[in-house]
């Protein structure tokens, strides 16, 4: 059986790679029947049948896809296809219509229910009803043909398919059955499960008369994959075994296991689980556990998937964390809740048909994909979905074996984001709009006892996150004014980011502030923040709040704050520090600029200043800077630039600095004092000049306003001191700083009259002679230089050819050409004092010689291999590419041949070539600029003599192997070689050497006698002339090796039949005789070799004969080198004559097969003759050969190798009488055996024990005996209730049985006690329990609905009972619910319906969606044995729309007036049209309405205005085609301001008094760029009035543009489209259009002004504040 089979359970079979090949007994076990259909048209009373809801066990799937006939409106023969609730995600259910009868139950498909263990056989099923492999699940097409064909397609094809259902709900229990198919089948108009073995699905279809295609495919559910080929040492299948301990004897559980399959046992306990170390798929299924004590699964970590339903387990409180754990069934147990440990991969939790009532401790499931909860509690609280999906998160997929509705979706989004940690903790669910005030009540009471004293939280919450913008989180406490507490109360904060709510939250580093940054990577994450609070030394308990997923930024930068930090004086540096949410997109650096505005003019740009810091300079004086700022990102977009305004800068006090004496300080110079001023604009700063006093060391002013200075005779030997005073224009003075400088010296040494005398040609000398003052000529040095310019330039562009010294010539080099020659000059006294030096430069360039050779000669060794180098000497400027040549001589006159390989090159390596011959070397010089000279050559001394004979190398080649040759490999040097000498040596291992005698060539043949010695050659070089060289001796070969092993005849000895032995005799050479190899091999008709064995001998055996035997021969060499193999082959085998060696009859026993031991030789064995006799009494051995004349009691019985015993047999004696035959028809000698005991009868057993069912209420019994002659057989029936438990029914002793009212709803069994003849009594054997043994099925007369087809109409389903009292009786005994589905049709208009989720009450309300689509009811009521009636249906004409009307209107939002409010409600009618709204504002205690212009939106951003007012929305709904609903209101309470404006505002009340800085827009034009035309204003307001001030300038005085007091008609307004302006109004002439940065500074301002004017308004603002009075 695959693994996806033992995953499946009892429902259904999935066939895979693994075959099943051994057949195996199945046995049928039928459970409640479905019943007949029952058909009538009476009438009846009508009843209301108003019920809880249940939640149906009908999985509906895609209900506006799917379709479905409909039938007339109250029609009872349009079925609606259901299937079971955990029934299988892709198997086909086949409807059958069955005809109205009355048909045997025996002939009924068994329907799957949930039940326990049927009782098992004690004896096997016989052998002839062995069934073969079942069919699998297959998918039918949606028209089949007859029934032949839809059994056929059942039998033959095979589909896999994943079945959750079939896990869950499968109570079938198979005895030694590994395969079964499954169907489904509906009985009147009612599908549900089925299944059955291969032989009731053949019976039942026999009996079909056609098959109805009106199912529906479900959706495939894929298991989890795992591997699902295991071979048996990883598997272990142990179904249906009774086993009650995991420790028991016999179950081999191990650490390799992977797939382990305990269903269908006793177990109770997973003691021993542990060792399961890689178990991967584990199924535990209908067993005995109850829970808790799941803890040992903690060590199966490779667990994949675990199988627990059909247990009795109450809680999964104990279940660890399986880290690799896929699929969990826990269906058909007692779970109350889903409590267990986080289980990080699990991604199908299958818990239908539990007690689930409440989803408090719902674990974290992070990959949870599919969740079934069907047939639990749960299912009746409304939204349980999406419930589901705020637990689980967005990995969930499916719920309940369907996708997510949209609707569910949309429900859950409108939800807290801390909602799943409420249900978790045991919140009781609720609707969307009372749910954000509920859960935070609901966390308040959990965290109540962590508050301190006095103080009450108000508001926990966090902002939508986006990526990388600012995401606040909000607590907010309020506390007692009884709570007398001087410890401000401090929040400290920890951010913590997880992929779900429940999940386990990572806190994040650092992030322990009220704002948060969420990051790219946190994009699709649940951010959660713990606010601790302190109070004093105390530190409480930490309280959370969490968002909802962080999403995507807008990619568009945006500037939360920009500051200019800095002191504004001159010469500080000030930097811009704009504090930037990139909102996802990736940070770069922005665009800054800085701004320069002076008194009364406009901004103006200051170029080069591009970066966000910059230095004040002396121009920024008096004037504001403005920042300028635009956030760019690096993918290019730009966000809205931002600035901000310095005050004015301030100069900064006078200094200097840098002060020093420029100038030589050398008498006779003029020098002057220069210093760096800084300090605003310098003014008359004081100057003064002191001379050092030599004798004293003190200065004495010699020398006062001026800088400039003139060294006199007097300075000389002393320093002086400059004095620099700073004094700014406005005549401050700074601090004084003075220098010194170097002593004053006397004036230096100088030269006149320079020259340069001599010829300006390369190689040439020149003199320099010159006028010397205040030095000597001798003692004076010179130094040349070279340089392309004419003109100097000082030392700049001068090359130094020469050092400084003293001698006054120099040669020109030849670096020099082309070059002006300079001479400097510097004149030295004699105490080594130097003057300036002077310079002189030549009138023309330097000019070159001709290219020319002043020598040439050749050195070297005139001998073969010897080298000859050429010299010369070049002159006439730079010397090119000269040609060099090399020539060889016969004869020193003649002209030469020229030697091509070495032109070019100055040396020559003198080659066989030149030997007797003269070398001679040409050169034509060649200077760079390509003129060429004259050509010289120089002739060698004497002719190249041959070098001395010798071996450049010598070498032995060839392989060291007996037989070969061997040759000398050398390389000869000397002139030309002559006969050389050659001799060959042979050196043994200890090192003797011995020459070879007769081996005088450059070849060589090793012979034996060379073996195992080491072989060299010595030569000695001879050349022509007979000059000998050196002998040279080659490297040793070897040693040398003997010749291969070879085999050079191969024979075999023996007889060619089978049973003999074979031999075989070979001969070897080569060396000495090693261990060879022999091997046999047996030779097949088609030329395969098969290896027998290596043996020096082959005994012949059966499998030989017919073939031939080839014997392969590989010589080996004693040092183990082998040599090419030799091979013969024999002759065919032929068989020996066939002998029966021996035969024996072992006991026999009735009906057990007799087979004889029996053994055979001679060839391969045919069909030999066997002949039975039964011997009435046994026979001595000397009549044995001849049984068949012996006596008259003998009888032949069989002719057949087997027997197998019969009644007639018991007590007789068996003989076998064999004739062994030889497959060609050759026969030996006749063996004949009698057995030593008679035959034994059979114990007496009974099988195919049944019932049939001869009425509704009559069965009669059936069984086949064996055993003997049957006696007195016993028989009785017994009862089996739905618990399982059995009972013997008293008084039914016959074969007939009459059912009684005690056998409702219970089983019977029939069973049979068998009693031999002899009074042996055998095994009891209870038939297979029947169908439930129930009464009549209900049925539904007519269904009927009250309430119209409008939309928020309720329709009402009313059942009517037929009049029978039959009918009567079953309705008021036997009704236990009615179950009701609604249909919708899938378009407007036309017949098809599909069936509605979750509407499964008796009443309906329509709904906007539901206008123009027709409804149907369908109801079935289910009996107390949970069986259904056929459904009956009623239909609606199209639903209409109703009058357009709003419910639950409220507007939404806080009540500061810096939010947003927007209106939201219900709205029904029909579709939509342009509904009106219109915002108000209301003042408290007033019945009048103060309407808002132009706010006719649904939301509306409150301002100052709205401070002490109610806001009120009036939404008038008007559906789409212009009828009018009423019109409905909802109201704010009255508008507060914002705790921080609130804060800020009271302050400045407090003082009386206070400024304000605002710009004034004087240039109106809408195209003015940002920030131009806007001049400073200061505004200054106190309790009895208000003025609006130009701040004065350099040259002019501050002026009042605007004062007046707060009596009317002053008043402030301000601008609903910019919230940086606001106008003062004092009268009709008086007013003022302000600008300020924030819309928090214009609210401050605004609030102030009417503060102080409050007396004059109707009401008072200290109120509005709360502002005690």
């Amino acid at each position: 059986m695959s693994e996806m089979e033992e995953k499946e359970g009892s429902l259904g079979t999935v066939p895979t790679s693994e075959n099943v090949k051994a057949t195996t007994r199945s046995v049928i076990k039928p459970t409640v029947s479905s019943s007949l259909k029952s058909s009538g048209s009476s009438t009846g009373p009508t009843r209301k049948r108003i019920e809880s809801k249940i939640v149906s066990n009908v999985v509906k799937q895609n209900p506006r896809k799917s379709t479905i006939d409909n039938g007339l409106t109250t029609s009872i023969d349009a079925p609606a296809v259901r299937r079971n609730s955990t029934g299988s995600s892709q198997e086909k259910q086949i409807s059958v219509k069955k005809q109205t009868s009355s048909v045997s139950s025996a002939t009924k498909e068994p329907l799957r229910r949930s039940l326990p263990e049927p009782r098992r056989s004690s004896l096997p099923s016989p052998a002839g009803k062995a069934s073969g492999p079942s069919s699998p699940i297959v998918r039918t097409p949606r028209t089949m043909g007859s029934n032949a064909k839809s059994s056929s397609s059942l039998s033959s094809s095979r589909a896999p398919t994943a079945s959750i259902d079939s896990i869950e709900s499968s109570t079938e229990r198979k005895s030694k059955s590994n395969i079964s198919s499954s169907t489904a089948v509906s009985s009147g108009s009612r599908a549900g499960s089925l299944s059955s073995s291969r032989e009731r699905t053949s019976t039942a279809s026999s009996l079909r008369k056609a098959v109805t295609p009106t199912t529906r495919v479900s959706r495939l559910i894929m298991l989890p994959q795992v591997e699902t080929k295991a071979g048996d040492d990883v598997r272990l299948d142990r179904r249906g075994h009774r086993i009650r301990s995991l420790n028991a004897n016999g179950l081999n559980l191990s650490p390799n296991l992977e797939f382990v399959y305990l269903r269908d046992n006793l177990l109770a306990s997973l003691e021993g689980i542990e060792i399961l170390k890689r178990v991967k798929v584990l199924d535990l299924s209908f067993n005995e556990f109850k829970g808790p004590g799941f803890e040992p699964l903690g060590a199966c970590t490779s667990l994949q998937q675990l199988y627990l339903a059909g247990n009795q387990i109450t809680s999964l409180k104990t279940l660890p964390a399986l880290p690799n754990l896929e699929f969990l069934s826990v269906a058909q147990n007692k779970l109350k809740s889903l409590t267990m440990a986080s289980q990080p991969r699990l991604q199908v939790l299958a818990a239908s048909k539990n007690k689930v009532s409440t989803l408090k401790g719902f674990p974290c499931l992070p990959s949870l994909e599919h969740l079934r909860l069907e047939e639990n509690p749960i299912l009746e609280m409304a939204h349980v979905e999406a419930a589901s999906i705020l637990l689980v998160g967005p990995s969930l997929k499916k719920f309940n074996d369907r996708d997510l509705s949209s609707k569910e979706i949309a429900i859950a989004k409108h939800y807290p984001a801390h909602t799943a940690v409420c249900i978790a903790g045991g919140w009781e669910f609720c609707g969307s709009k009372q749910a954000p005030e509920s859960t935070f009540n609901f966390l308040v009471e959990q965290w109540k006892d962590r508050f301190p004293h006095g103080y009450m939280l108000m508001e926990a919450s966090v902002d939508q996150p986006f990526e990388e913008d600012a995401c606040n989180c909000h607590f907010l406490f309020t506390k007692d004014k009884v709570v007398n507490e001087n410890s401000e109360l401090v929040l400290s904060y920890q951010w913590f980011i997880g992929s779900t709510t429940l999940s386990n939250f990572t806190p994040i580093p650092d992030a322990t502030a009220e704002v948060y940054w969420p990051k790219h990577d946190d994009v699709g994450k649940i951010l959660r923040v713990e606010c601790t609070p302190v109070l004093g030394d105390t530190t409480y308990s930490s309280i959370f709040a969490i968002s909802s997923p962080v999403s995507p930024g807008t990619k568009c930068p945006k500037v939360l704050k920009l500051d200019v930090l800095g002191e504004l004086v001159e010469g500080n540096t000030i930097t811009g520090y704009p504090e930037v949410a990139w909102c996802g997109g990736t940070p770069a650096k922005g665009i800054s600029s800085w701004l320069r505005r002076r008194w009364n003019s406009s901004p103006v740009v200051i170029v080069g200043a591009e970066n966000e810091e910059y230095q004040l300079t002396l121009e920024d004086i008096d004037s504001c800077l403005v920042y300028m700022y635009t956030p760019v990102t690096e993918e290019g977009t730009k966000g809205e630039p931002q600035y901000a305004i310095t005050d004015y800068i301030k100069p900064a006090p006078p200094s200097v600095s840098n002060v020093q004496i420029v100038g030589d300080i050398i008498e006779g110079n003029t020098v002057r004092g220069a210093g760096a001023y800084f300090g605003g604009k310098e003014g008359p700063s004081k100057f003064e000049w002191l001379r050092e006093n030599k004798d004293t060391g003190d200065f004495v002013l010699v020398l006062s306003g001026t800088t400039e200075y003139n060294l006199s005779k007097e300075d000389v030997g002393s320093r002086l001191a400059f004095v620099y005073l700073p004094v700014n224009f406005e005549g401050q003075e700074g601090k004084s700083v003075s220098t010194l400088s170097p002593v004053v010296k006397r004036a230096p040494p100088k030269v006149t009259n320079l020259k340069i005398i001599g010829d300006l040609k390369e190689g040439s000398k020149i003199t320099v002679t010159a006028n010397v003052t205040g030095a000597t000529e001798g003692s004076s040095r010179v130094q040349w230089f070279k340089t392309f310019s004419s003109i100097l330039d000082g030392e700049n562009g001068l090359e130094a050819v020469s050092t400084s010294k003293l001698a006054k010539a120099f040669r020109i080099p030849l670096g020099a050409v082309g070059y002006y020659i300079v001479a400097k000059f510097i004149p030295v006294h004699t105490d080594g004092e130097s003057g300036e030096p002077a310079y002189i430069i030549s009138d023309r360039t330097v000019e070159t010689l001709p290219p020319n050779l002043n020598f040439l000669s050749i050195t070297g060794d005139y001998t073969e291999g010897g080298i000859l180098t050429a010299s010369y000497g070049y002159i006439g400027g730079h010397e090119g590419k000269s040609i060099y040549n090399w020539y060889l001589h016969e004869v020193e006159t003649d002209p030469g041949i020229l030697i091509p390989e070495v032109s070019g090159h100055l040396q020559y390596n003198v080659t066989k070539d030149a030997i007797g011959k003269f070398i001679s070397f040409k050169c034509t010089p060649i200077r760079d600029d390509g003129i060429m000279g004259e050509s010289r050559t120089c002739m060698g001394q004497e002719r190249v003599q041959p070098g001395n004979p010798r071996l450049l190398s010598l070498q032995v080649v060839g392989t060291a192997v007996e037989g070969t040759t061997i040759y000398v490999n050398k390389q000869y040097w000397g002139g030309e070689e002559g006969d050389s000498v050659f001799r060959w040596f042979r050196t043994s291992s200890d090192g003797i050497q011995k020459e070879v005698a007769d081996a005088a060539t450059s070849s060589y043949l090793l012979s034996g006698d060379d073996i195992g010695y080491f072989v060299s050659v010595s030569c000695e070089p001879v050349r022509k002339d007979r000059a000998r060289g050196p002998i040279v001796l080659s490297e040793q070969i070897g040693p040398v090796s003997p010749g291969p092993p070879t085999c050079q005849s191969l024979e075999l000895h023996g007889s060619f039949v089978e049973g003999e032995r074979l031999t075989f005799i070979a001969s070897y050479t080569g060396g000495g005789k090693g261990a060879c190899f022999f091997e046999w091999f047996r030779v097949k008709d088609d030329g395969c070799k098969e290896k027998l064995h290596s043996g020096e001998h082959l005994d012949l055996t059966l499998e030989d004969v017919g073939g031939c035997v080839e014997l392969v021969y590989t010589p080996v060499r004693e040092d183990g080198l082998k040599g090419s193999p030799k091979s013969v082959v024999s002759g065919p085998i032929v068989p020996a004559d066939p002998i029966g060696v021996e035969l024996i009859i072992l006991d026999c026993c009735e009906d057990k097969i007799v087979i004889p031991l029996k053994t055979y030789f001679g060839g391969q064995e045919g069909d030999g003759k066997y002949i039975w006799y039964r011997c009435l009494s046994k026979i001595d051995a000397s009549a044995i050969m001849n049984i068949s004349d012996s006596c008259e009691d003998v009888t032949k019985c069989g002719e057949t190798l087997t027997y197998t015993p019969s009644l007639e047999d018991v007590g007789a004696y068996l003989a076998l009488y064999w004739v062994p035959t030889r497959a060609d028809g050759k026969s030996g000698q006749p063996v004949v055996t009698i057995c030593n005991n008679p035959v034994t009868p059979g114990f007496p057993v009974v099988s195919e024990v049944g019932v049939k069912a001869l009425s509704l209420y009559s069965y009669s019994g059936e069984g086949k005996y064996f055993g003997g002659y049957e006696g007195s057989s016993i028989y009785s029936w017994f009862r089996e209730n739905m618990e399982g438990i059995t009972v013997s029914i008293d008084g039914a002793n016959s074969k007939i049985y009459e059912v009684t009212d005690a056998d409702y709803n219970c089983r019977l069994l029939f069973g049979y006690t068998p009693i031999r003849s002899d009074s042996v009594v055998g095994e009891l054997k209870l038939s297979e329990p029947t169908d439930v043994i129930l009464p009549e099925l209900p049925r539904i007369e007519m269904l009927a609905l009250t309430g119209k087809a409008v939309e928020g109409e309720v329709l009402t389903a009313i059942e009517v009972i037929p009049k029978s009292d039959a009918q009567q009786n079953v309705w008021q005994k036997y009704k236990k619910h009615v179950r009701y589905q609604w249909y919708i049709s899938s378009e407007m208009g036309n017949n098809h319906f599909e069936p509605i989720q979750s509407q499964c009450s008796c009443s309906y309300k329509l709904q906007f969606d539901d206008i123009g689509y027709r409804f149907k009811c369908e109801c079935i009521v289910i009996d107390t044995f949970g069986r259904s009636s056929e459904p009956a249906y009623c239909e609606t004409a199209p639903v209409s729309p109703g009058v357009p009307k709003m419910e639950k209107m409220e507007i939404e939002g806080r009540g500061f007036h810096t939010n947003l409010y927007s209106v939201r409600g219900n709205y029904s009618g029909g579709k939509e049209g342009k509904s009106k709204i219109q915002w108000l504002r209301s003042m408290v205690g007033s019945p009048d309405l103060i309407s808002i212009p132009g706010e006719t939106g649904r939301m509306y951003e409150a301002n100052v205005d709205d401070v002490g007012y109610r806001l009120v929305a009036i939404y008038t709904p008007i559906r789409e085609d212009g009828v009018e609903g009423h019109p409905v209101s909802a109201s704010t309470e009255p508008i507060t301001v914002e705790p921080d404006v609130l804060k800020e505002v009271k302050q400045k009340l407090d003082l009386g008094s206070v400024k304000f800085e605002a710009l004034c827009d004087k240039d109106k034009s809408s195209k003015k760029v940002s920030g131009a035309g806007l001049e400073r204003r200061i505004l200054e307001v106190n309790r009895k009035r208000v003025k609006v001030v130009k701040p004065g300038s350099k040259t002019s005085f501050a002026t009042t543009e605007i004062r007046g007091s707060y009596t009317p008609p002053f008043h402030v307004e301000i601008f609903g489209n910019d919230q940086h302006r606001l106008r003062i109004v004092v009268d009709s002439d008086n007013e003022a259009d302000l600008m300020v940065q924030t819309r928090h500074l214009r609210d401050v301002i605004v609030l102030v002004i009417r503060g102080f004017a409050q007396k004059f308004n109707s009401t008072s603002l200290n109120s509005l504040l709360k502002i005690d009075s």
